[in-house]
């Protein structure tokens, strides 16, 4: 029985969850190389042997309006799923963030007799405290990003494990600049910007255009700058017309994925609020974090906050260490100001650079290993 691969039930919901799930998936193979992974997912996690019943853009929604707009197909997918899994039952579930839609399957599994694993602890300390709850219910065991959050959680009686972050094992401690450079077309000497606005239609809606209209205010102040910008798949469509309407003459690059190659490139980044920043701090690169959103959603999201900063950078340096730019303060003139104030201030980009070091430091655990050792344990299996 020790021997035997399992099978494991999957979800991630966008981009993130598909990066996260690729690199736990790489450490779950190497304990156990037969092992099967079925259920909703992407690319990343396809290129380790997934076996993706649904793609994970189907559920690539943000705030209540977006999630309203698609409910009827997310829950009639959330059911289907259910339906499969408790027909054959996997040895476990492990729902890779998504906790609106992972949450409500997993006590279902639960309560079947499933064991479930949830990877990545909702920001509980940043907001929505309530979901502790819903935690309890659904997860036997979870998976922790950041190291202040098992202790959250055991509190209120929930098994977890500080895995740190895949992306902190995956990003190289110095960045690979020349070879991205190379690969992309820029020159050594180039200033660079990269532009991420995000990977779900609903924030490329709202977030690109001020991206786009602030790079062309830092081009028309520092003429030879560079810019890029990855567009996540199924977005082009959506993000050109906005690159001929907004930005026409910009010396701007559009990337199909490559976004660790446009942070590994720049010098600077404008980007959304969400993984991508974290990864823009993994390699080492001073950031302005934008975020706007449907003023429904802001409006029911900004009181429920439980501390200043939404950054995942700033957060886990527990002060505003980079700009963050949100909803009405998002305008092009800010963000244009506060991109280069970074190429105008070459003490304060060091020292940025130094704090980045520091975090990528703390979260690197060999998070495949980690969290593949505390899999074992809930499948009573170390």
């Amino acid at each position: 029985m020790q021997d035997t691969a399992p099978r494991f039930g999957m979800v991630a919901g966008e981009a993130s969850g598909d990066l996260l799930a690729g690199l736990l998936l790489a450490g779950l193979r190497q304990r156990w190389p037969s092992l099967q992974a079925q259920g909703i997912g992407g690319p990343r996690m396809a290129a380790q042997g997934f076996e993706a019943w649904w793609p994970h853009h189907k559920l690539s929604v943000f705030g209540y309006v977006d999630a309203l707009l698609h409910l009827r197909e997310i829950l009639g997918i959330r059911r289907q799923l259910a339906a499969r899994l408790l027909a054959d039952k996997p040895d476990a579930f492990i729902g890779i963030d998504a906790p609106d839609f992972n949450f409500t399957l997993e006590a279902q599994l639960r309560e079947a007799g499933v064991k479930t694993i949830h990877f990545v602890c909702p920001s509980i300390w940043a907001w929505r405290a309530e979901r502790v709850q819903k935690i309890r219910r659904s997860a036997d065991h979870v998976l922790c990003l950041f190291p202040f959050e098992p202790a959250l959680l055991q509190e209120a009686g929930i098994a977890a494990t500080y895995v740190g972050h895949p992306l902190a094992d995956a990003i190289p401690m110095e960045p690979p600049k020349a070879a991205s450079r190379a690969l992309l077309g820029l020159g050594e000497s180039d200033t660079v910007i990269a532009l991420l606005p995000g990977s779900r239609k609903s924030e490329v809606r709202y977030i690109a255009e001020p991206l786009l209209r602030a790079a062309v205010l830092m081009h028309q102040s520092k003429p030879g700058l560079r810019f890029v910008m990855p567009v996540a798949p199924g977005l082009r469509e959506l993000l050109a017309p906005m690159v001929d309407s907004c930005a026409p003459e910009l010396p701007l690059a559009l990337l199909d994925g490559k976004s660790h190659e446009a942070l590994a490139a720049c010098d600077v980044t404008l980007v959304a609020s969400g993984t991508a920043t974290l990864e823009a701090a993994l390699f080492k690169r001073p950031m302005v974090i934008a975020y706007r959103m449907h003023a429904l959603n802001w409006w029911r999201m900004k009181d429920k906050r439980y501390q200043p900063w939404v950054g995942l950078p700033n957060v886990l340096a527990r002060e505003f260490l980079v700009p963050e730019l949100l909803q009405d303060a998002c305008t092009p003139e800010a963000l244009a100001r506060e991109g280069l104030a970074w190429l105008d201030d070459s003490a304060r980009y060091q020292r940025t650079q130094a704090r980045f070091s520091e975090q990528h430091e703390l979260l690197r655990r060999n998070t495949a290993q980690v969290a593949a050792d505390a899999i074992a344990q809930v499948l009573g299996r170390a």
